[in-house]
């Protein structure tokens, strides 16, 4: 018998038929309600990401980009349209996609070995202490920060909080990781080396990567594909986007004015 694939309670199976898009955004649109009347965020959405691509979203803030990371994340349902994952539809929070926020979202008073741990036990029950206390220890290595993972985040630099957080996503081995703004608060300098580090592990695990941003220089590295949005209200997706060669370190970024469709 042909092996079959085992989704994720989170993920809904739609009707059966011909292979689905990875990740796909069809037709979604979505209003949000309040005293004063409807506020419509997103209109007509459509979008397609690629199995192992790392594509960005760029708008200006406010556009409803969060909006659609949520989706993706499992925390809002669209209200018209359909966020898919391999053909299902997503409708909770799941280990198979991670989110990396700007603002960290670390437990203060857990070391920074404690965060990761806590997020691997919840995600991956069926390994033994030993085999999570590895794995633990080698995403601090990936990301740098083996040496301080006794320190809690209340000691840690901007930067070195943000790896913790990418460590932690990581280590739970997603199928998409999903990055809200991650670099928003930190340095340039700080900012350029994160996106070096990212760059190069995205290079050798392949993780479907959705990440959004309002700066142009974020989205035009480390991501493959640059899809735009129109401002809000009622913000839209251009068919067209920017396609980049994959590059190896910053300065082999360049973009392929061909590739814009």
């Amino acid at each position: 018998m042909p092996e079959t694939t085992q989704l994720p309670a989170s993920i809904t199976p739609l009707s059966s038929g011909q292979e689905q898009p990875f990740l796909q955004f069809e037709g979604v649109g979505q209003v949000f309600k309040s005293r004063s009347g409807e506020f419509e965020a997103l209109r007509n959405i459509n979008l397609t990401v690629n199995r192992g691509e790392f594509v960005c979203v760029i708008g200006h803030s406010g556009c409803g980009k969060s909006t659609l990371l949520n989706m993706v994340s499992g925390f809002l349902h669209p209200t018209s349209g359909s966020v898919t994952m391999q053909g299902a539809a997503i409708e909770s929070p799941g280990p198979d996609r991670m989110v990396v926020f700007q603002n960290y979202s670390l437990l203060p008073w857990q070391t920074v070995t404690q965060n990761v741990a806590l997020a691997v036990k919840a995600a991956r029950p069926s390994l033994s202490d030993k085999e999570g206390a590895q794995v633990v220890e080698h995403h601090l290595e990936l990301v740098g920060l083996l040496e301080a993972r006794h320190k809690k985040p209340p000691q840690l630099s901007g930067g070195m909080r943000q790896r913790v957080a990418i460590a932690r996503a990581l280590a739970v081995q997603p199928e998409v990781l999903v990055l809200d703004e991650p670099f928003g608060a930190l340095d340039a300098i700080t900012k350029e080396e994160l996106q070096e580090e990212l760059l190069t592990i995205w290079a050798e695990r392949k993780p479907t990567v959705l990440m959004i941003t309002h700066a142009i220089d974020e989205a035009l590295f480390p991501a493959e594909r640059v899809v735009m949005m129109t401002n809000g209200p009622a913000a839209t997706m251009p068919s067209t986007s920017v396609t980049a060669a994959s590059p190896t370190t910053r300065t082999d970024r360049p973009i392929d004015p061909s590739s814009a469709a």
